[in-house]
């Protein structure tokens, strides 16, 4: 690494921990002003966002970039309403700042409760996506955190203007623009540099591709909030309403195929895989869907007069296709569908389809996932679809956030003691 690069990241760092401590102290309505100029800002220049996103979309396909890179890449004037929207509803949601729950008195005559305080810097690599910036940005100064943004390469020229249209909605608010900071530099030892700053940032956030959480795995030391596989399962019960399986089924892997919460494994009950295969696997082929199947589900399939199956192998069970390709398992019971998902699943998200109330509950205790479900879609595991109203990424992790990360998710908690002049004895 540079000596410049290692120069420039530390006066970032330092600025970004100077201005989390006016961010903490800042009011709800300075924070919403601040939001709601951004959005302002971000309509008023639409035409402008889109002239240098054009410069990276121009870029990118240069460099021999994919189609579906240069769509995410892409921002329309759609995308940019979105991002002004979305700045919009994150006002809308309650400041999580400085509420105190849980206060008890206790014998000594003393108060004891809880506040919800910010995490003071947080850290945020992502790729591809220039929406992420407003996303992120948003979500950070609503908890009144400061945030340092790297964003892929291949996004700079947007990046950056976006960066300056809420360094000006922060000024508006009287805030520090330094608050929120995006990396100027596409040299990826920036990275390396921002992932062990640890006296100035208190957590990373990755937004980017398996290879880039693997990364950040393998050298952070900020501790981080992430997911690296979104492997996750359905499991059809042998008491399972046959048209709900079909349409949650259905739902969970063909209404979007590249998030990280679309069904990628099927598991189904011996006892219903006869009835309710035929009926769910004609309408993926229909829809283009690669079915990898084990012996079992092939024999039902086969018999049904299905073809065009593809041997399911040890390596489809543990991947994550984010693609219209699915595996199938028969299995003899919920035992063994939930062994399947301690062994294979990757603690994301996983389901059950049962009317079976027992069984529903039991699933419910004993799969180790961010998000279990009974009966519905594991493509609701989403901040927005929890009533967070937005999400800063998902988290499998189980110390402090776990599953879709809202404003909570952005925020710690501290004692807080109130006292009348009592002393220890």
């Amino acid at each position: 690494m540079s000596a410049s690069i290692k120069e420039m990241m530390q006066e970032i760092g330092q600025k970004a921990r100077a201005a989390s401590r006016a961010m903490a102290r800042a009011s709800s309505e300075q924070k919403n002003q601040a939001l709601l100029h951004i959005a302002k800002l971000i309509r008023e220049q639409a035409s402008e966002i889109q002239v240098v996103n054009q410069i990276d979309v121009d870029r990118a396909r240069k460099n021999g970039q994919d189609a579906a890179f240069v769509d995410r890449l892409t921002m329309t004037p759609k995308t940019i309403e979105t991002m002004a929207l979305g700045l919009e509803q994150i006002v809308s949601l309650d400041d999580p700042i400085g509420k105190i729950s849980a206060l008890q008195k206790q014998a000594s005559g003393i108060e004891i409760g809880q506040m919800r305080v910010p995490l003071g810097v947080i850290g945020i690599i992502y790729e591809s996506r220039p929406n992420v910036t407003i996303d992120a940005a948003s979500l950070c100064l609503k908890s009144g955190n400061a945030v340092i943004l790297r964003g892929g390469s291949e996004a700079i020229d947007s990046n950056t203007l976006l960066a300056k249209i809420i360094q000006a909605g922060l000024a508006a608010a009287h805030l520090p623009m330094d608050a929120v900071q995006v990396v100027s530099t596409t040299d990826r030892s920036a990275v390396g540099e921002m992932i062990t700053m640890t006296q100035y940032i208190d957590v990373i956030v990755p937004r980017g591709g398996k290879s880039l959480i693997a990364r950040l795995m393998a050298e952070a030391r900020v501790p981080m909030i992430k997911h690296l596989d979104g492997i996750c399962h359905t499991y059809i019960d042998a008491d399972a309403d046959v048209a709900m399986a079909v349409k949650v089924c259905d739902n969970a892997k063909t209404q979007r195929y590249a998030p990280c919460n679309a069904m990628e494994t099927l598991l189904v009950n011996q006892n219903i895989g006869p009835t309710v295969l035929p009926l769910l696997c004609k309408i993926y082929q229909d829809k283009g869907v690669e079915l990898r199947v084990d012996t079992a589900t092939r024999k039902t399939l086969e018999a049904a007069g299905f073809s065009g199956l593809v041997d399911a192998t040890e390596e489809d069970w543990q991947t994550e296709y984010l693609a219209p390709i699915l595996s199938i398992k028969t299995v003899a019971d919920m035992d063994e569908a939930m062994n399947h998902i301690e062994r294979y699943g990757s603690k994301h998200t996983d389901a059950i389809i049962t009317n079976n109330q027992s069984q529903a509950h039991r699933f419910l205790r004993e799969v180790d996932s961010a998000s279990v479900m009974v009966n519905a879609s594991t493509r609701f595991a989403d901040g927005f679809e929890y009533g967070l109203g937005a999400e800063i990424g998902i988290s499998n992790d189980k110390l402090h956030a776990r599953g879709p990360v809202g404003l909570d998710g952005l925020t710690s908690l501290k004692y807080v003691v109130m006292g009348h002049g009592e002393i220890r004895t």
